[in-house]
């Protein structure tokens, strides 16, 4: 039995317009047509859902603590010291507890899906992997549609082992890696729940075994996702280990393609990005993280010059919010260019490339059959109230600018 929808606004080819009514089958989209009827939700202007490409749900424990914070003996630690001594305390109750609150937050802000980037495998029990099941659970429990992106971490840094609370990440070996990842995707539950790949970076896996990884995925028709050049050491000890640039490995050994998607590239070459982006290949931003981190701001200008496909995430999840990840990466790009920014299409628009990043450009990095208003895609949506008081005296030409500018 199909169901009928009838908003106010729909998000269609660019554009929200009015007389649009959505016909859903079961999880699918079976029409989308031009009607003469009322519609059943006049003061909802609905767009397709959004796709968080990139997040680790268990950094929402971590909110409100900063960059630099002070812990309860009055020492000030980093954000990163912070987050190695959540790792540390991590049950499976606590990873659920905390990826939990982050889904449901996903889902308050319009956030249909996500790309859990998820490195924290295990208990303080050993090498036992019960976090895995525990994101997933809580990603059921919120009802949202998750890609778990399973990790391969191996080792500290270039030819460093793991240390401290990096041994909750370890993936072991090759072999025991995948013998994991193929008991985590037999316990996904439904059909809101798949697997992808993570190289969580080329400092964590060594460049022959992500070779392999990668070629395995390939095997498997499975998506691959991995940080890259988020920081400038991470440059300069790769080109101190291997005598290049971490995107020159990408681009040498690991066949980029629509099933990869490289994380932040804040400091990637132009003409190396270029190179990336002629592949087809993903680069996902996360700005509020980048932002929150001190890492730099992308030259997101040249990204869209090469042709780049970009995505978003909430990465640290300090923030949840898709709306401000697009406002930050126009208005970041301004402040860095001095420019009316890069996000813009030939109209003189930013809200389509915007919102293509957080829906058609997330979805396809998922390897999601999401990310429009159309017949056969996941009837997956994100309603808007139109009543609030920050959209009074929005005409519908400027609704899309004004929910990403103002809301």
């Amino acid at each position: 039995m199909s169901e009928l929808i009838r908003p106010g606004l729909a998000w269609i080819e660019g554009d929200f317009q009015s007389g649009i009514e959505i016909e859903v089958e079961g999880e699918y989209i079976v029409n989308v047509r031009r009607t003469d009827r009322h519609p059943i939700e006049p003061e909802v202007a609905m767009l397709p859902g959004f796709v968080n490409a990139h997040s680790h749900a268990f950094q929402r424990g971590l909110r409100g603590r900063g960059e630099v914070f002070t812990n309860p003996t009055g020492d000030f630690w980093s954000w990163r010291e912070a987050m190695y001594e959540l790792v540390e305390t991590l049950t499976p109750e606590t990873a659920h507890e905390h990826s939990l609150r982050a889904f449901q937050d996903m889902r308050a802000g319009g956030i249909t899906s996500v790309g859990e980037f998820h490195y924290i495998h295990h208990s303080d029990a050993g090498f036992d992997f019960a976090l895995d099941e525990a994101v997933l659970a809580a990603a059921h429990d919120a009802d949202i549609r998750i890609v778990l992106l399973h990790a391969c971490y191996l080792t500290g840094g270039f030819d460093k082992p793991l240390a401290g609370a990096q041994s909750r990440f370890d993936g072991v070996d090759f072999a025991t890696w995948w013998k994991a990842f193929d008991r985590v995707q037999s316990a996904c539950k439904g059909n809101k729940q798949s697997m992808g790949v993570v190289i969580h970076s080329l400092r964590a896996v060594p460049i022959d075994i992500a070779a392999e990884l990668r070629a395995e995925a390939m095997r498997r028709g499975l998506v691959v996702h991995l940080h890259l050049e988020e920081q400038p050491a991470e440059i300069e000890d790769c080109q101190a280990a291997h005598g290049c640039t971490p995107m020159r490995l990408v681009l040498d050994r690991l066949r980029p393609g629509p099933d990869m998607t490289a994380v932040h590239c804040t400091h990637t070459d132009p003409r190396e990005m270029a190179e990336y982006a002629a592949t087809g290949a993903h680069v996902c931003l996360c700005p509020l993280t980048e932002a929150n981190l001190g890492d730099g701001i992308a030259d997101v200008t040249g990204m869209c010059a090469s042709g780049a496909s970009i995505c978003l995430g909430t990465d640290s999840n300090a923030r949840i919010s898709m709306i401000e990840e697009m406002r930050w990466c126009e208005y970041g790009q301004r402040l860095r260019d001095g420019r009316r920014g890069a996000c813009v299409d030939r109209d003189g628009r930013i809200d389509r490339p915007l919102l293509d990043m957080t829906t058609i450009a997330g979805a396809a990095s998922l390897g999601l059959n999401a990310g429009l208003i159309a017949s056969g895609r996941l009837a997956d949506f994100a309603r808007v109230d139109l009543t609030v008081p920050e959209l009074q005296g929005i005409a519908p030409e400027f609704l899309a600018t004004a929910i990403i500018t103002g809301m």
